[in-house]
């Protein structure tokens, strides 16, 4: 379940091994210089070498001081935790600054549907969805009115990509709806443009 990065057994320390930079740097696509900068970093803010969610969610709310961050802190940290066990180490960390950093649209469309696929059962229910289009309006700060709300955009986007009509999304949907639709594409994965 989560995210597959490749890199879930590895368990980096405190101080990475040459082993572990040069496993780090073909899992991240990073140089061996910027997964050591990268640690560095890492460990001067973490020093036990985990990121809790409390941590991660007051980093991220600098981000957006006007709107309410907390609920899609959690749905990211949730995507970002791969192992489920509440905090982020250096690995899991170095994957998903990767997977958001890179050009390639598709990969990160494939992290974006980890983190609306809320149960991990390999697809997204429009329950979900309508969570995250929450998350997203508070983070926003958008107003809910009129053809603006939350569970109009999760209608909107289901009757664009639920190509079977079976009231779920695949990644498959979900992926070659983004690829197909600008609109879609910059609402629910807006660094995947």
């Amino acid at each position: 379940m989560g995210n597959n990065t490749g890199g879930q057994g590895l368990k980096v320390g405190k101080t990475l091994t040459e082993s572990d930079v040069v496993e780090l740097s073909a899992l991240s696509g990073f140089t061996p210089e910027k997964v050591r900068e990268w640690h560095t970093g890492f460990m001067k803010d973490c020093p036990t070498g985990k990121l809790n969610k409390k941590k991660f969610i007051e980093v991220y709310k600098q981000f957006y001081p006007t709107g309410k961050a907390e609920k899609f802190c959690e749905y990211i940290f949730r995507a970002f935790d791969n192992d489920s066990s509440g905090s982020i180490d250096f690995c899991e960390f170095l994957i998903a600054i990767s997977i958001t950093a890179q050009q390639e649209p598709k990969k990160k469309l494939e992290w974006a549907f980890s983190m609306y696929d809320i149960d991990r059962n390999g697809f997204i229910e429009k329950k979900e969805m309508k969570k995250i289009m929450d998350a997203i309006f508070d983070l926003l700060g958008e107003e809910r009115k009129g053809s603006n709300t939350p569970q109009l955009k999760v209608d909107q986007i289901f009757t664009r990509m639920d190509a079977n009509g079976d009231g779920k999304l695949s990644k498959e949907e979900f992926i070659s709806g983004c690829l197909q639709d600008d609109y879609l594409r910059r609402l629910l994965a807006p660094s995947a443009s």
